[in-house]
């Protein structure tokens, strides 16, 4: 991981830019400021920062419009940190593209971790089909085929996809929505029953559990998490 990172923090409270500032600043990371929506699109353009944590009660535009903009021309990880506690607005943000959610009041300790996270996740970019998760969780994409502490785990289509799907964003919240829409269609988009089955199965294959996830953890009523294959 670079600790040298660029990271840029778009919030209208000055208390909570001095507070990140000084705790990222204390892990090497160098840090860029922006009060409203406006002033952190133009920096994001300028700057090209490794990552952007973005709050969504902006005096100028609603931060859900600024992930819209920025998802137009830049890929970086965007970690939302917001009030806004709510489910629908969780997902929304997630669908609009950013890469993690955290709600304040917030620990310290917590977010570093999911900094962390996404700054690798930034730097592995995305997982092409060619390419394998290697590990006690093993995914190879070119030949579709799993194995977890070197025996092979037999997964059915839909297991597969599922799975495939949250390791290509290892460590980032794939919403139900989203793998509802791409594994079983757009008309499939409400049917969440069929996911928490196929995550079930997925779950007894890999002798994981759901109170303290060794591989598929729960974003509850948003999404699913692929975690230790960062």
């Amino acid at each position: 991981m670079n600790q040298s990172a660029r990271i840029l923090v778009v919030d209208d409270e000055p208390q909570i830019r001095k507070f990140l500032r000084i705790s990222l600043n204390s892990q090497g990371y160098e840090v860029k400021e922006a009060a409203n929506g406006h002033e952190g699109l133009a920096i994001a353009a300028l700057e090209k920062p490794d990552l952007i944590v973005l709050d969504l009660g902006l005096p100028d535009i609603d931060g859900q419009s600024v992930l819209e903009e920025l998802r137009v021309w830049s890929q970086a990880p965007v970690l939302v940190l917001s009030v806004r506690s709510g489910e629908s607005e969780k997902v929304k943000a997630l669908d609009n593209g950013a890469n993690d959610y955290v709600t304040k009041p917030f620990g310290i300790q917590e977010f570093l971790a999911r900094v962390r996270a996404l700054l690798r996740q930034g730097q592995g970019a995305s997982i092409e089909p060619t390419q394998r998760i290697s590990g006690p969780l093993c995914i190879d994409f070119a030949y579709r085929r799993v194995s977890l502490d070197g025996q092979d785990v037999g997964l059915t289509r839909k297991e597969y996809a599922v799975l495939a799907a949250l390791a290509r964003h290892a460590g980032r919240v794939v919403t139900q929505q989203q793998l509802l829409k791409d594994i079983w269609g757009p008309s499939h988009s409400g049917d969440s029953h069929y996911l928490r089955v196929v995550v079930g199965h997925l779950r007894r294959k890999l002798g994981d559990d759901p109170s303290a996830p060794r591989f598929i953890a729960t974003e509850a009523g948003v999404g699913y998490r692929l975690v230790g294959c960062e």
